[in-house]
């Protein structure tokens, strides 16, 4: 496809024992003894770290001459044909897929995040108290025990939650620690805002976002699937394959109960229960498209689908500077949970399903700009029979980038992406 023109390797510099060859370019400057033949650079709201895999030739053995062995640090500066670059420092994490014979090595390097690493080494050892959100930047950025380092200096960008949990690290690993707590944060906005956060990296760092957050900022760019060679004035880029992953599974999102459901939490204090009923026709949820994910659904979607028990935390962990402190906290209401379960915890269970109910793939022309947590606006062509087809008022619009996939080759560079929502209907620009 000529949208599809190649990019640049600024760097790819490897610090191994016996040297650091940067081979930078499609080949480097020793006789081109070693050529870079597939780069690809990895994002995901899923993912806590990021990650790059690339495919190596090399007619001169580099794998035991540096050596590389795994754990050696790695430079990179990317660059697609816009100008955007991406600079992350990774460490090799394997080499799989080895290939050789008298002639060349043929092989593939799987870098990642430093913390990938730190992650197995640290444990969260201390007991905190206090909003998540802090905690989670205590959890980062601080020395979790006793001779261990922080897990990262990068930037970290949270998003400020709304009711406090006191918790014990219990020698669980950081990574681990604020991914769970991800799904026991409900976003700083009473009255309005639904449970539900993710945790991961991208290049411009950790980032502990809430799912209504992340639907509530302004669209990055717009793109457009046209089989005509012109982009209208007012799309910043056209979509060059595209694909369906996943529309709409009424039995599965039944079966999770995505629609309708109720818990029942049992106090061991008093022997009593609690039932929590959930629907999305009674909670604000800042959605994707323009319709409500109600309006998609017929004649099963009202009543509960799924059932589930759980037990309050009562005494469990009331704040207070001393045991005396925490004592008192307990006395005044002996019957209020440490944490409001009934709550949360449901409601950010079903947000994360609603999230991925729509999800498509598109491949874009290079642009390394995105990054996993954006939201960009999408329009397709209807089916139809005759040329002059109107954009499709239930597929496009705004949809987040669940993950994002950079990919330089030696003769084109491209970005491909896919996409979520959890409702239909296009919002107009």
């Amino acid at each position: 496809m000529t949208d599809l023109r190649p990019g640049n390797i600024r760097r790819f510099k490897i610090h191994g024992k016996n040297g650091s060859p940067d081979f930078a370019g499609s080949e480097t400057q020793e006789d081109g003894r070693v050529s870079l033949a597939d780069v690809r650079y990895y994002e995901n709201v899923m993912s806590n770290v990021i990650t790059l895999s690339v495919g190596v030739k090399e007619t001169n053995d580099f794998l035991d001459e540096l050596p590389i062995r795994g754990g050696e640090k790695v430079d990179i500066v990317l660059e697609d044909t816009i100008g955007n670059k991406l600079s992350p420092t990774l460490y090799v994490n394997r080499v799989r897929n080895v290939v050789s014979d008298t002639l060349e090595n043929n092989y593939f390097l799987d870098l990642a995040s430093e913390e990938l690493f730190k992650n197995d080494l640290t444990r969260v050892v201390k007991r905190y108290d206090g909003k998540i959100s802090e905690n989670v930047k205590k959890i980062l950025t601080e020395s979790n025990s006793k001779g261990s380092e922080k897990l990262t200096s990068k930037n970290i960008s949270v998003d400020d939650t709304l009711i406090d949990y006191n918790f014990i690290g219990n020698n669980k690993k950081p990574l681990y620690v604020c991914t769970w707590l991800a799904s026991k944060s409900i976003p700083a906005q009473p009255g309005e805002g639904t449970a539900g956060y993710l945790f991961f990296e991208t290049q411009d760092g950790f980032q502990f976002k809430s799912i209504d957050g992340l639907f509530s900022q302004s669209y990055k760019k717009k793109y457009i699937l046209t089989e005509t060679q012109f982009q209208p004035d007012e799309y910043d880029g056209k979509v060059l394959s595209y694909s369906i992953d996943r529309d709409v599974d009424l039995q599965k999102n039944l079966s999770l109960g995505m629609y309708s459901n109720k818990s029942i939490y049992f106090n061991l204090y008093d022997y009593e229960y609690v039932d929590q009923e959930f629907s999305i026709n009674n909670d604000k949820v800042k959605t994707g498209g323009r319709n409500n994910i109600s309006d998609s659904i017929q004649n099963f979607g009202e009543k509960q689908s799924r059932l589930m028990t759980r037990i309050l935390d009562i005494g469990t962990l009331p704040a207070g500077k001393d045991p005396e402190g925490e004592l008192e906290t307990w006395k005044s209401d002996p019957t209020k949970p440490t944490y409001n379960a009934p709550k949360t915890m449901v409601q950010s269970l079903m947000r994360y399903n609603q999230l991925f109910s729509i999800k498509i793939n598109i491949m874009i022309a290079a642009d390394f700009s995105l990054k996993a947590g954006d939201l960009i606006y999408c329009d397709f062509p209807e089916v139809r029979t005759s040329k002059n087809s109107k954009t499709n008022k239930q597929s496009g619009g705004i949809y987040m980038i669940s993950s994002v996939c950079h990919r330089l080759t030696s003769d084109q560079s491209s970005t491909s992406l896919t996409l979520v929502r959890d409702s239909f209907g296009r919002k107009p620009f």
